[in-house]
């Protein structure tokens, strides 16, 4: 692990510290696990319409966006829906949950609610991120710092061979979170940390031999038995669509950009429903005109984009909402694409990706 020293101040965007963007405002709503209520998805649709651009912006954490907050009173509407119930620590609520896993799902509030009760704990880092995978696969490979594994306790995505019960799950990961912050130094991530045994201090569990897990990220899209699996283009969920989703029932918002709707959806909504869909294969930032950074309106040119293997199209070299796994790397330039380091033009990009695709 390599250690670096930090020389600007953490600036992850949250509800009362929003980034200015091209486009606005942008504030961050934590959703620990992904969770998320039909009537607070109702809260999100109106204040999206009411105070932003219209639309629910999904993160590669599980979190929402609203982008063009230019009118006040987001705070009190997300507050009064019970979707900020700490100020103080607000944007540190980073807590993945594997979708499917009631586990999971179970402790990752648990671990909100510990998380909050803690005053030192506010002072972490916006990015440091908790995560609970009930034995799939799927969140453990989403560069959390600290994750239960269905037991292992990870770090930096590496098992440390401390086996820790369920119930001693949320006591062990604020234990880490704790020692974090006493060695931490100007880090922001686990990964920037010399050693990682600190870590591990006073955390009370079976040692065994550490393993390599294997990951398979994703939600299925598609009929889920009760539930289905659904994604919006480029993680940009319309208002319209939430209240759709919010009529079917409660929903986790995953790492993916796409969402477990807890119950039977309308079949017009415009979401991808079909695992076969080219659509998903491809992801995208913001892009022009909401990023002043980017070189290009990658959306618009990733909508172009037929079948191809996975890939990530970025205006620029921040490359921001690139998936943790490994994906083809579309990035803009003045005059066209970088794909994997080699040059093409716009033009040509649909082309190239697919024969990506057979190579």
């Amino acid at each position: 692990m390599s250690t670096s020293a930090r020389v600007r101040a953490d600036a992850c965007p949250g509800v009362f510290a929003t980034h200015d963007a091209a486009d606005g405002p942008l504030a961050r709503v934590r959703l620990p696990g992904g969770a998320i209520t039909k009537d607070q998805l109702r809260v999100l649709a109106d204040a999206a319409d009411d105070l932003g651009d219209g639309a629910l912006h999904l993160t590669s954490r599980g979190n929402v966006q609203l982008r063009g907050v230019t009118r006040p009173g987001l705070a009190s509407r997300l507050s009064a829906a019970g979707l900020l119930p700490s100020p103080s620590h607000e944007r540190v609520r980073n807590i993945l949950a594997s979708p499917l896993s009631e586990v999971a799902q179970r402790l990752a509030p648990a671990l909100d609610k510990a998380l909050c009760a803690v005053p030192e704990l506010a002072e972490l880092p916006g990015r440091f991120l908790f995560a609970f995978d009930g034995g799939r696969g799927d969140v453990a490979g989403e560069g959390a710092d600290v994750c239960w594994r269905d037991g292992a306790l990870l770090l930096d995505g590496t098992d440390t061979g401390l086996r820790i019960t369920t119930e001693n799950a949320v006591e062990a990961l604020i234990s880490v979170a704790r020692n974090f912050l006493r060695v931490r130094g100007t880090a922001w991530r686990i990964s920037e940390l010399p050693a990682t045994e600190p870590l591990l201090r006073d955390i009370p569990g079976e040692t065994v031999k550490p393993q390599t897990f294997a990951t398979k990220p994703g939600l299925p899209i598609g009929p889920l038995g009760d539930a289905i699996g659904v994604a919006p283009v480029f993680g940009r969920l319309t208002s319209g669509q939430a209240r759709q989703i919010a009529k079917a029932g409660d929903a986790v918002v995953t790492p993916w950009r796409s969402i477990l709707v807890r119950g039977k959806l309308e079949s017009r909504t415009g979401l991808i429903t079909d695992p076969q869909e080219p659509a998903l294969g491809v992801s995208a930032c913001i892009g022009r005109p909401g990023c002043a950074k980017s070189l290009a309106d990658v959306r618009a040119d990733a909508a172009r984009i037929g079948r191809t293997p996975r890939a990530h199209v970025a205006g620029c070299e921040r490359r921001c909402g690139k998936p943790a796994h490994e994906h083809v790397d579309v990035l803009a330039t003045e005059d066209g694409y970088l794909v994997d380091g080699a040059w093409v033009p716009v033009g040509e990009l649909a082309k190239t990706l697919a024969e990506k695709g057979t190579q």
